[in-house]
């Protein structure tokens, strides 16, 4: 029995071996297909990122100036400044990181670490799934119906703290999502040999899972408030000017934002406010920028603690 059965795997094997070998010359062969319509793919989002980039440079950069970054919306294109829109962007930025970050970093650990796998549960997480992808001016709606008409005593009706907090909801599921996953990640030895020394669930919590998730959960806030400071449709809803000739002195002050006043320019016929427009884009894009990396350095000093 043992001979017969070493003579057939004998004689099997040369065949079994060549039917290998060409499985393994395709696999590869696709393989390195892929790889180059991977990269293919890459280039050309990046190529027409840098056509779109230089274009607007070449247009806005000789229009940055001094004046205007601290000038007023003007009739006379030449005169007319951001200032007020630049003032707007960043008290909004912050407002909403403000509310959005705690919220949901607070609302994913308690999906992740204490809510019990029930149907409600579940239901929750496809609903926050599902708001991830809802339409922006959707949450304009949302956003004028409740913190504008219904709560506008506290908020100051179109005030910088409506805009911010239909904002906050806006991205409030990217975050659970981003720092859910990131809690996910987290190999289950961790807890079980932190509950095995006797801490408690937040001592885990605060000690172990927080430090090594904030990278993926700051990873999801950065891409979050890149897409809040760029929206336009929600903060029109929720009144914010297209043109003022004043600067927010609050959070319940009236605001404009760097979209609205982008959009106001390229409303307009005239070529030098087009050449505004493009200059704008180029202050919203530094000022992305100058937060995102600050949010990246963040990241980063942390993945190196955890």
């Amino acid at each position: 029995m043992t001979r017969s059965g070493t003579g057939i795997a004998q004689k099997g094997g040369p065949e079994q071996e060549s039917v290998f070998k060409t499985s393994t010359a395709v696999r590869y062969a696709l393989d390195l297909v892929f790889t180059i319509l991977v990269f293919v793919a890459t280039m050309i989002g990046l190529v027409v990122l840098a056509v779109l980039l230089i274009d607007i440079a070449r247009d806005g950069v000789p229009r940055l100036s001094w004046e205007f970054l601290t000038g007023f919306p003007s009739i006379s294109p030449e005169r007319s400044g951001v200032y007020p829109a630049l003032l707007g962007s960043l008290w909004l930025l912050v407002i909403t990181a403000i509310v959005s970050v705690p919220l949901g970093v607070g609302a994913a650990l308690y999906l992740q670490e204490y809510a019990p796998d029930t149907w409600l549960t579940r239901l929750i997480e496809v609903n926050v799934s599902n708001l991830a992808g809802v339409p922006s001016i959707i949450y304009g709606l949302l956003g004028l119906g409740i913190f504008v008409n219904l709560l506008g005593p506290i908020t100051g009706g179109q005030s910088i703290v409506s805009g911010a907090l239909t904002l906050a909801l806006l991205i409030l599921p990217v975050v659970i999502i981003a720092t859910r996953e990131a809690l996910r990640a987290i190999p289950d030895s961790v807890r079980e040999g932190g509950f095995a020394l006797g801490a408690t669930r937040w001592e885990v919590i605060r000690g172990h899972l927080l430090p090594m998730a904030l990278p993926g959960a700051l990873t999801g806030t950065i891409l979050a408030l890149s897409r809040a400071i760029g929206e336009t449709a929600p903060l029109i809803v929720v009144g914010a000017a297209t043109y003022i000739t004043f600067v927010p002195e609050g959070p319940l002050s009236a605001y404009s934002a760097l979209p609205i006043a982008i959009y106001d320019f390229v409303s307009r016929p005239q070529e030098a406010f087009q050449i505004a427009a493009a200059a704008g884009i180029v202050v919203l894009m530094v000022v992305l920028l100058l937060t995102n990396s600050v949010a990246i350095w963040l990241r980063n000093k942390y993945q190196r603690r955890g």
